[in-house]
């Protein structure tokens, strides 16, 4: 019965925080919401906080998903926390301010676990729910029944409080960098006359060889042994120059491409030229020892 009664509070009320929220109260528990602007709350079966220190007295579980995190500090600077409370804070942020944040939420004697949600808002809730969770194993297990509603997949990664948020940035690394090369692609095709439509049909091939590639590069990194079998980074340096010619004839911007160019040249110039992609993994941190 515990699991199912838990109180629980919602901080801010934009799309994710509804979808939390109304996660929350479909399996039962009491929820009780509070966002800055009124009005954000209708069609949810829950109650209406007038202040952020009403919400959190009306609580078990307190989660916050605001703008950004000096907006949580702010918000609940002046709020006092039972013994018996924890704060899961799932705002977006970086790694070095998810500690900075455990380290705030110490000071004030505040059980805190911080939080990425990897998922968009119509997932929450539903077996392909993803939410990473770090910082104070006894914290997660004070909470763990109460998030599980929340997705299939709701992981406790270590107690390093900033260990989500590192994997939420290299994850959005990933979405950032590959949604604005398909949009350059998508610019590409129709300075050569493609229709957007025609060009799509081939573009998604590209994104399905992301999984495999993932997997397999990831085994290479950790195994420090990059085998240039399927392609080279010299092979890479052509064809990624081909792309960019191709772009600055039409002049289009090419600083994503001059960006990846560079990392790839400094590379070759290291004596890498031979070995697979997955050695530029490991160029990035110190391009300048590297090229030496």
């Amino acid at each position: 019965m515990e699991a199912k009664t838990t109180r629980v509070a919602v901080l801010g009320l934009g799309p994710m925080g509804r979808a939390l929220a109304a996660a929350f109260a479909a399996e039962a528990r009491e929820v009780t919401v509070w966002n800055r602007t009124p009005g954000k709350a209708a069609g949810l079966a829950v109650t209406v906080a007038g202040s952020p220190g009403a919400a959190v007295a009306a609580a078990d579980v307190v989660v916050a998903c605001l703008i950004d995190n000096e907006v949580v500090r702010r918000t609940l600077d002046e709020v006092p926390f039972g013994a018996r409370q924890a704060l899961v804070n799932l705002t977006s942020g970086t790694p070095g301010q998810a500690r900075e944040m455990a380290a705030w939420a110490a000071e004030r004697g505040i059980a805190y676990l911080d939080g990425a949600i990897l998922t968009p808002t119509p997932m929450i809730g539903t077996p392909a729910g993803t939410v990473l969770l770090s910082g104070d194993p006894s914290v997660y297990a004070q909470v763990a029944s109460t998030l599980a509603v929340l997705g299939g997949r709701v992981l406790h990664l270590g107690d390093d409080p900033g260990t989500a948020g590192a994997y939420d940035m290299a994850l959005l690394d990933i979405f950032a960098t590959a949604t604005n090369g398909l949009l350059h692609g998508f610019a590409l095709a129709a300075a050569e006359g493609i229709a957007p439509t025609s060009f799509a049909a081939f573009a998604g091939g590209i994104g399905a060889l992301l999984p495999e590639m993932a997997v397999r590069m990831g085994a290479q990194i950790e195994a420090g042994s990059f085998p240039g079998d399927r392609s080279t980074i010299a092979s890479a340096a052509s064809s990624i120059g081909h792309v960019a010619a191709t772009a600055r004839a039409h002049g289009l911007d090419t600083g994503m491409l001059d960006a990846a160019r560079g990392v790839i040249d400094r590379a070759v110039a290291a004596g890498h030229g031979a070995e697979g992609l997955a050695r530029l993994a490991t160029l990035w941190a110190d391009p300048v020892d590297e090229a030496v």
